[in-house]
């Protein structure tokens, strides 16, 4: 094994933060790219129902 402790795989001796946070960076880019799309998608899909819906409407008050 690298490190002897958990501690020393935390401090990365000395580099831990800037390994650490490189990390943390990554995983909320990876997050987002995952996520932004999902979230796109269900806003254009609710906003194709609800124009289907008016859609509709106008169409049976004609």
């Amino acid at each position: 094994m690298y490190f002897d402790s958990i501690q020393d795989l935390i401090a990365m001796g000395g580099h831990g933060p800037y390994v650490w946070g490189a990390y943390a960076v990554a995983a909320v880019v990876l997050i987002s790219l995952v996520v932004q799309p999902l979230r796109v998608k269900k806003r254009f899909v609710l906003l194709q129902k609800n124009e289907l819906r008016r859609l509709d409407r106008s169409q049976k008050s004609v």
